[in-house]
C-alpha cells in the first residue's frame, strides 16, 4: 500500500542527524518558488489569508528559495512538518527501520513540491494547495500539477507492487491527484467522535488521528488494506455501520465524555 497526507503550515527547521534525499519534483517547487517570489506583499497576504507579519516571512522564505540548496537549509519532510497530522505521526520517534520503509510507502502532498518521500529534503516554505497562484499552465495549484501527482502515485505504487492507496490526506491536497488519471484503488479513514449520541467529524482530532493512523501502518509494516481495519490508537474502532464503500469510519467517544 501507499499511503499520503496532507503537509504542514508550522515548520520545525532544527536541525537532525539524518541524510535527506531529493524531491523528484525539486525542479517545480524551484519554478513554482520564482512566481511566488514576484508577488507584492499584499498580493502573498491575499493569495494565503496571511498576517502581515505571515506575508513578510513567506516573502523571505520565497526570495531565498534555492535550486540547489546547502544541506543546513533544508530538513527531512516528515520531520520538518510540525502541525496536528505529524503529532499524530511523531516521525521523530520513529526508528530508522521504520523511516526507511516509510521511505518507500508514505507520501506527503505538498503545494509546492507536489509529492514528497518522508525524507525529502524541504526548504521553509507556506503554499497551500488550494491556492490560486497563477502561473503558465492555469489559474491555480490544481491547474500547475493537472495529472503530474496522480500518475506519480501510480508509478510508486506499481514500484512496489500494490494497487491500494489509503488517503490520509485532507479534501484540499487529495484532490491536486487527479481522479482519472489516478488507476489506484483508494481508501479514505474517516475519524469520527460519538457525541450526545451522534458521530461528528472533529479536525483537530481528525488530523491527529490520521497521522496515527500512517504511523500503525508504518510500525506494523501493513501491506493489506482490511488490516487497517485493527487500528485502536486514541481509542478509534472500525464502524462498519458508519463505512460505506472505501470510505472507512473509525468511531470513538467524544474525548471530553465523562
Amino acid at each position: 500500500m501507499l499511503v499520503v497526507v496532507s503537509p504542514a503550515k508550522s515548520l520545525d527547521m532544527e536541525p537532525v542527524d539524518i541524510t535527506a534525499t531529493a524531491p523528484v519534483f525539486q525542479e517545480d517547487a524551484v519554478r513554482l518558488s520564482k512566481t511566488a517570489r514576484n508577488l507584492t506583499l499584499t498580493q502573498l497576504k491575499d493569495l494565503m489569508g496571511i498576517s502581515d507579519d505571515l506575508a513578510r516571512l513567506n516573502r523571505d522564505r520565497f526570495q531565498a528559495f534555492a535550486a540547489e540548496p546547502d544541506a543546513d537549509a533544508t530538513k527531512a519532510a516528515a520531520l520538518a512538518f510540525n502541525g496536528d497530522t505529524y503529532q499524530g505521526l511523531e516521525a521523530k520517534t520513529l526508528s530508522e527501520g521504520d523511516l526507511a520503509w516509510a521511505q518507500d510507502h508514505l507520501r506527503i502532498l505538498s503545494g509546492l513540491y507536489g509529492l514528497l518521500r518522508p525524507l525529502d529534503a524541504i526548504q521553509p516554505y507556506r503554499l497551500e494547495m488550494g491556492s490560486k497562484l497563477k502561473t503558465r499552465r492555469g489559474k491555480s495549484l490544481y491547474d500547475y500539477w493537472g495529472d503530474t501527482i496522480a500518475k506519480a502515485l501510480n508509478e510508486q505504487a506499481a514500484a512496489q507492487g500494490t494497487d491500494t492507496l489509503i488517503n490520509c490526506a485532507s479534501q484540499e491536497y487529495f484532490g491536486a491527484a487527479d481522479r482519472k488519471a489516478l488507476k489506484l484503488r483508494v481508501i479514505t479513514p474517516t475519524f469520527m467522535e460519538l457525541k450526545d449520541n451522534k458521530p461528528r467529524i472533529v479536525s483537530f482530532f481528525a488530523k491527529r488521528a490520521r497521522g496515527a493512523m500512517a504511523r500503525f501502518i508504518i510500525e506494523n509494516r501493513l501491506t493489506v488494506a482490511d488490516d487497517i481495519r485493527t487500528f485502536s490508537a486514541g481509542g478509534y474502532a472500525f464502524d462498519a455501520d458508519l463505512s460505506e464503500g472505501d470510505k472507512w469510519v473509525f468511531l470513538r467517544d467524544y474525548p471530553d465524555a465523562s
